[in-house]
């Protein structure tokens, strides 16, 4: 667990308030457009509007409540959540398609923070049209989002301890429009009970089909399941009851509202802003507009989370990752950062307005909440929970999710398509990055140490050969101790002989938990071949430089190592020895025989693999200090040829 944000996770005023900031943007601001969905067009029939409101409550009941706030999030990894970790847990299953959902749900979840600073923005800054109707919304919108996503590089911790205030103002904001809303129409309250619901959804033409607009309600659970480890269980499990509350008070409100103008069509209106007295409209656009920032913020975090756990998962090209602030855990990354940011300029220009961006909103975030559900039906298999428990789950949310999923299908042509292509893509990337490693794994040569460990110390005293390093240092993916690959060998000993007075092999282990960080040390052959062995959590960044550097330094303290220089000149001044990295970078041969689907699948994995951070910036190496050899990845060798020698 991030040391730095362990006091969040216990019960406390300040965690319950810093969660209001961080977890529950997307779900808080909500009811700017839900309602507004739910009327459309349409003439308003208060049956409609009584049962709608009831399938909110009970959305939000069923599908943040009782799914996420209850049980799902008892699948957390060490204090962290979200689909990548509930799949490092499920992993152990030895299940191998459960890697599908993964990958599924993540892009769903990215996809989703393209279009959500879009209409969330979008909604409260049309409030101005209540005010001025011949006011043009979209500049603003696209200043705003241009704004938000710049100042992404400089670090949120100043900004970062006014959103949960924020959020609390806007919380109390909504539920007093609720309140003052609800007394005009009192029985409105009535539609808490699931009749109403059931009835819309059984008995009202049409009504089965609002189910896609009265989703939206729920659309921030999955990221207050992958904001988990921010602030703990506890602390997000209170403050939903005063948001919970706060946003079943608005919606009543704006349903209060809606009743009183049945017959008539709601047109481009907002019940949302309807609701609000005309003195004080100004004042809850700004909360509003300022409540959505601080709700896209929230999901651009994630997605940078979501980003850097699927590099460390080897499910995403490895790109430029930065610590803007010295807060342990906040991350920037720059591509993601621009990439999201053109995704949701294009949105705002292609939709124009939110109510038409209501269309794209929703379908790619029920498929990540499906893939979700499947992995925790196996999490459950795993800790052994009673069968009748894991069908129940199983059963009522195959039922739940499937129902939105129909209902959400029917957005696929009017906006739908969108979110379900940018999805997609991020689905194909992931699938190449992961499937190519296998494909590579696959036929890696390895070659046993032993049968070279005499040749290595006999290199290392051969004064013959002039001395490429005093350490050289090697990354390896051997995760035996008594192996290594036989390109690393062939560097060695043939390529260019390598003469070093100590040779370092590197292994990464990537682990289960999100924050382990343990090293070992062994000493093959002595004062002479050293592996050390990184166990990291899939959220620490593999920082192998400082690493290294450290453990060096430990193995000097405790007197394991000599690392002064070998010259006898400098070895008298104590001068230390210098340090070699080398990395093997692999491109695709041209004498590979491989069949079709493997054949593309590498070749789209070298064109991203050239487009993304090279091997020794993403492991932090410094650059003036490591070689690049370029190995050519012979998977499949040509059938040996018929040339017959004439002459």
């Amino acid at each position: 667990m991030n040391s730095d944000q362990s006091h969040y996770h216990k019960l406390t005023t300040a965690g319950v308030l810093v969660t209001l900031g961080i977890i529950f943007g997307d779900l808080g601001t909500s009811p700017l457009y839900v309602l507004r969905a739910v009327a459309g067009d349409n003439i308003i029939d208060k049956e409609v509007i009584m049962g709608a409101v009831s399938c909110v409550f009970w959305t939000l009941t069923m599908q943040t409540t009782f799914k996420y706030i209850v049980l799902i999030m008892r699948a957390d990894n060490r204090g962290e959540g979200g689909v990548f970790s509930l799949y490092t847990l499920v992993k152990k299953t030895k299940v191998k398609w459960l890697i599908i959902p993964a990958i599924i749900g993540g892009s769903a979840l990215l996809g989703d923070g393209i279009i959500t600073p879009a209409i969330s923005v979008s909604s409260a800054i049309e409030g101005l049209q209540a005010i001025n109707p011949q006011i043009q919304t979209v500049p603003i919108v696209l200043v705003i989002i241009i704004f938000l996503f710049f100042i992404q590089q400089f670090g949120t911790k100043s900004i970062g301890q006014f959103f949960g205030p924020v959020m609390l103002i806007w919380f109390l904001f909504i539920a007093l429009m609720g309140v003052l809303s609800i007394k005009d129409n009192p029985e409105v309250i009535k539609a808490l009970n699931p009749y109403y619901g059931i009835k819309l959804l059984i008995a009202h033409p049409g009504g089965f089909w609002l189910l896609g607009a009265i989703f939206l309600c729920s659309t921030g659970a999955e990221a207050l399941y992958s904001d988990l480890g921010h602030c703990g269980r506890e602390n997000i499990r209170v403050s939903w009851i005063f948001v919970k509350v706060s946003l079943i008070l608005n919606y009543l409100g704006q349903a209060s509202y809606l009743i009183n103008i049945e017959g008539q069509q709601l047109g481009g209106a907002s019940p949302f802003y309807a609701i609000v007295p005309k003195e004080i409209l100004p004042v809850g656009i700004g909360i509003a507009t300022v409540a959505t920032v601080v709700a896209s913020q929230a999901l651009i975090s994630g997605s940078f989370t979501l980003i850097n756990e699927a590099i460390r998962l080897n499910l995403w090209p490895k790109v430029k990752v930065n610590y803007p602030s010295n807060m342990k855990g906040q991350l920037y990354i720059p591509s993601t950062n621009w990439l999201l940011m053109a995704g949701c300029l294009c949105v705002v220009l292609l939709f124009r307005e939110s109510k038409n961006m209501e269309a794209a909103y929703g379908l790619t975030i029920i498929i990540g909440m499906i893939m979700t559900s499947t992995l925790f039906v196996y999490y459950m298999i795993l800790k052994r929970y009673n069968k009748f428990y894991i069908f129940s789950f199983a059963l009522i949310y195959f039922i739940i999710e499937v129902s939105f999923l129909i209902t959400n299908l029917e957005k696929l042509p009017h906006g739908g398509w969108f979110s379900l292509t940018v999805a997609s893509l991020l689905v194909f990337i992931m699938w190449v990055w992961y499937d190519s490693r296998k494909i590579r794994n696959r036929y890696i040569e390895f070659a046993k140490l032993d049968e070279y460990s005499g040749l290595l110390y006999d290199l290392s005293k051969d004064l013959s050969i002039p001395k490429y390093a005093t350490h050289l240092v090697y990354l390896t993916s051997a995760n035996r101790k008594d192996e290594i690959e036989s390109k690393i060998i062939y560097s060695i000993l043939q390529k260019q002989p390598k003469r070093a007075d100590l040779y370092w092999f590197v292994h990464v282990d990537l682990m289960d938990e999100p924050y382990t960080l343990e090293y070992k040390v062994t000493e093959i052959i002595k004062e002479d071949v050293i592996r050390i062995d990184f166990r990291l959590g899939f959220r620490v960044a593999p920082r192998i430089n400082l690493m290294f550097r450290k453990v060096v330094q430990d193995l000097v303290n405790n007197k394991e190592v000599d690392i002064t220089s070998r010259y006898e000149s400098l070895n008298k001044n104590n001068v230390i020895g210098d340090f070699r990295f080398v990395v093997m970078e692999k491109f695709l041969s041209t004498e590979n025989d491989l069949p079709f689907y493997e054949s593309v699948i590498l070749k789209i994995y070298f064109m991203l693999k050239n487009i993304s951070l090279s091997e020794e910036k993403a492991f932090g190496l410094d650059t003036s200090s490591v070689t690049i050899e370029k190995v050519p990845l012979i998977i499949a060798p040509p059938r040996d040829m018929n040339l017959k020698r004439i002459g």
